[in-house]
């Protein structure tokens, strides 16, 4: 029982990471049906820059909101120059810039920041507590506030201002918002700002959980956070972030009673395939 328990815990922490990165790539796909690859290159930016900042300041009150807003301004930057001349172009087309970006990206990493991770001087939050007979790090009790803070703030955003409600009514139906006076071009921006604040506050969080940061480290939560908002309905956030959750619990067990079978990062896939076969739309898309 205290093993199921433990690995419970842990599959949340893990869901909530994967949920801070793959929401705002739901946001990307729900406003502008494109696949935002180069998101997870901004959660590798986020972790750096709050690695940087935390270890220039001593404080990570001061490094995380700064790699939250360059996240969010560079997120903005992308979509000016990458994105908004090609919407009109096929899907692939996006795809296929952002996938170029993504790379792109982690070389500058590796060429600015060195090809070999770094770590923080002073790891931030040390030491762990006592809950329920379980040892968890005061890091991840962190992780799992910064996650119901930073998502709840997006859901009342999104629910009582006028750029969310604005950003609602452009998801369900561009056109009509468009005509009610909506700004677009606005709603666009700060979808993109929020989006990529979140994937950066996620690096941050990874970086002071492994108290390690490196150029290549958005590979794989770029395939995982791919497969979850697949898995909760394209562009579905609510679903997305459930979705995160289960796919970091399936993770947690799995890595137990699946190891002999599939690696921990496989199980992303595996799953993916299986909801695929069952419901093509995701789990919790309507079917059309």
């Amino acid at each position: 029982m205290k093993l199921a328990f433990d690995l419970l815990v842990q599959g949340l922490i893990a869901g909530a990471l994967y949920a801070l990165v793959a929401v705002g790539l739901a946001m990307v796909f729900g406003l502008l049906r494109i696949l935002h690859v180069a998101h997870a290159g901004l959660y590798a930016l986020g972790a750096y820059l709050g690695l940087v900042v935390t270890n220039a300041t001593g404080s990570l009150l001061v490094g995380l909101p700064v790699a939250m807003l360059v996240a969010g301004a560079l997120g903005m930057a992308i979509y000016r120059a990458c994105y908004e001349p090609i919407l009109s172009e096929p899907p692939y087309v996006p795809l296929i810039a952002s996938i170029g970006l993504f790379i792109a990206m982690e070389e500058v990493y590796r060429i600015v920041f060195g090809a070999y991770g770094l770590s923080y001087r002073r790891p931030p939050l040390p030491g762990t507590v006592s809950v329920f007979g379980m040892t968890v790090k005061h890091a991840e009790i962190a992780v799992m506030v910064a996650a119901v803070v930073l998502l709840s703030a997006l859901h009342l955003f999104a629910r009582r201002s006028r750029v969310g409600m604005a950003w609602r009514a452009t998801v369900t139906d561009p056109a009509m918002a468009a005509s009610c006076g909506v700004s677009i071009a606005r709603v666009r921006y700060a979808n993109f700002f929020l989006g990529s604040a979140l994937a950066g506050a996620a690096g941050v969080m990874v970086g002071i959980l492994n108290n390690l940061v490196e150029p290549t480290m958005g590979e794989v939560p770029s395939y995982k956070a791919l497969a979850i908002i697949v898995l909760g309905g394209l562009g579905d956030v609510k679903g997305t972030l459930v979705a995160a959750l289960l796919l970091g619990v399936v993770e947690s067990f799995g890595a137990i009673y699946l190891s002999t079978v599939l690696d921990r990062n496989a199980i992303a896939f595996a799953a993916l395939l299986g909801v695929l076969l069952v419901r093509p739309q995701g789990l919790f898309a309507s079917a059309t």
